[in-house]
């Protein structure tokens, strides 16, 4: 068994485990802290350390991030501190634990973990990776293989993001019924069908585990299934591009 430590930040708490990347799953108990308030690079490090200092793990590690990363530095930040952008985040969170980090944007890790031993296994074609949670994330394969950092959550939809429409944030916030929601939701994925002709719609993020609830609501061409790593998709994609780039960095 190969253990790599993954580390999800989200808005609300950041989160890591150990991974057994051959099955897919985690070694053992996460272990998650609240994000601090603001969210500032310093801030976030020092909390990413805590996370590595509670488990006995050595070797590289996986790290999830909202926005673009490119080798390791945030390009974006629509949804955490503007601080973030243009800061490495690699070389901050290496300085903090003295060991290799690999950064990946969130809903490509969950993606990652989805296509390798979810709902995306096996499936040939262009899948789509939908991760609905305070936005939108996407995650784009072809034929098993990422395109790294797609941003469809940014799509415009009727004058605005559509994540601003149709992420589980905005139904909360308004208070929609499914079907409402599902409605601003079909609109985003006419969207994207019209522009990728996606095979495959996986549907992730914290919502993917009410999916008796919208699934059938939404209208795609594609099949469109719920993501089957839940919460733990991004830990464990997470690890499986850190050992990947060990492997070949």
């Amino acid at each position: 068994m190969t253990t790599i430590l993954g580390i999800d930040i989200g808005g609300t708490g950041i989160k890591g485990a150990p991974v057994d990347i051959q099955a897919g799953d985690l070694a053992g108990e996460r272990f998650r802290i609240p994000t601090p308030p603001g969210g500032s690079p310093g801030d976030v490090a020092k909390v990413v350390g805590e996370i590595v200092a509670n488990f006995d793990t050595t070797g590289p590690i996986g790290c999830t991030f909202p926005a673009v990363m490119q080798r390791g530095v945030a390009l974006t930040a629509s949804n955490v501190d503007k601080s973030w952008i243009g800061t490495d985040a690699q070389a901050l969170f290496e300085s903090i634990v003295a060991r290799p980090f690999v950064v990946i944007n969130d809903a490509d890790a969950a993606g990652i973990a989805e296509i390798e031993h979810g709902a995306g296994k096996g499936k040939a074609g262009t899948v789509m990776m939908i991760t609905l949670g305070t936005g939108i994330g996407s995650a784009l394969f072809t034929d098993g293989v990422l395109v790294p950092n797609t941003e469809f959550g940014h799509l415009d939809v009727r004058g605005k993001a559509a994540e601003v429409r149709a992420s589980e944030k905005a139904r909360e916030a308004k208070d929609m019924s499914w079907e409402k929601w599902a409605k601003r939701l079909n609109e985003v994925l006419a969207h994207i069908e019209a522009l990728l002709c996606p095979d495959l719609f996986i549907i992730g993020g914290g919502i993917s585990k009410k999916s008796d609830k919208y699934l059938s609501l939404l209208k795609t061409r594609a099949e469109i299934v719920p993501a089957q790593l839940l919460n733990q998709a991004g830990i464990v994609g997470a690890a499986i591009g850190a050992s990947r780039a060990v492997v070949a960095p």
